[in-house]
């Protein structure tokens, strides 16, 4: 790659207790393109993640973000400079509406007094915010923009948690496992919503165990394995039982995949 990483990491190293979770691991990547993250359990893969996110501090490594050293010391502080991630976990408010979702922790307020005295909220903004959000995605099956969250399926629920950080994550977009608890038709959408945010510009880092999806969108695959990046390799020149062979040690990597 001629261009500059937009996300860089060199030397990552996390230790919990004699546990060494990271052990002096690189990560790149670049602007547009969907990186895949794959690895086997307890490969390292979610520290690294988790790192990069500010969601845990390194004990040492650098990590940088478009060539300048950064140094989070919570997840707030990532989504601030343009980081989103989206969890397993989805961090969805069952209970609250999709626009009340979207906007948690950083409501639009009403212009003037209406606003910055009586903290009102400008829920007509939020809601045509939320609608445009939705409908650039092509996710507007979604009955009312003001539905709990509880009342969609989990593929509507993925694709509001990734619209929404697709909405404020100017700069990369973290995706863990989008597509693990989802049937065939619902994984087919979340995949086509990674490929439409790509196309926006923004570079997706995609942490995944299902090797089909893996293959299907990922520009390039980075393996983790013992806590360090093992290599990097291309989709296209590899496949699927190469990769699953990088992850568990049972082939060695070509120089030229771990120099990549």
């Amino acid at each position: 790659m001629t261009q500059a990483p937009i996300l860089k990491a060199r030397g990552l190293v996390k230790r919990y207790g004699r546990v060494t979770a990271l052990d002096n691991a690189d990560f790149d990547l670049y602007p547009g393109e969907i990186l895949a993250v794959i690895g086997d359990n307890g490969a390292g893969k979610s520290s690294l993640i988790k790192a990069i996110s500010g969601a845990v501090q390194v004990d040492d490594g650098k990590i940088e973000l478009e060539g300048k050293p950064i140094n989070f010391s919570s997840p707030l502080e990532a989504r601030d400079a343009g980081i989103e991630t989206v969890y397993q976990t989805l961090a969805l408010s069952p209970a609250l509406s999709i626009t009340d979702n979207m906007f948690v922790g950083r409501e639009i307020r009403k212009p003037g007094v209406l606003g910055s005295v009586f903290k009102m909220l400008d829920h007509k903004a939020m809601e045509k915010f939320a609608r445009d959000r939705l409908s650039e995605l092509g996710l507007m099956t979604i009955q009312s923009i003001n539905q709990a969250v509880e009342t969609l399926s989990g593929g509507q629920r993925q694709g509001v948690a990734v619209a929404r950080a697709a909405a404020f994550g100017s700069k990369v977009i973290i995706l863990d496992e989008p597509t693990a608890a989802l049937g065939v038709k619902e994984s087919r959408k979340v995949l086509e919503l990674i490929q439409d945010v790509r196309s926006r510009g923004i570079p997706i880092v995609l942490i995944s165990h299902n090797m089909p999806h893996v293959f299907e969108v990922a520009d390039r695959i980075h393996v983790h394995r013992l806590g360090k990046r093992l290599c990097v390799i291309d989709p296209k020149e590899n496949s699927m039982s190469d990769a699953v062979a990088y992850m568990t040690g049972a082939k060695t990597p070509p120089e030229a995949a771990v120099a990549a």
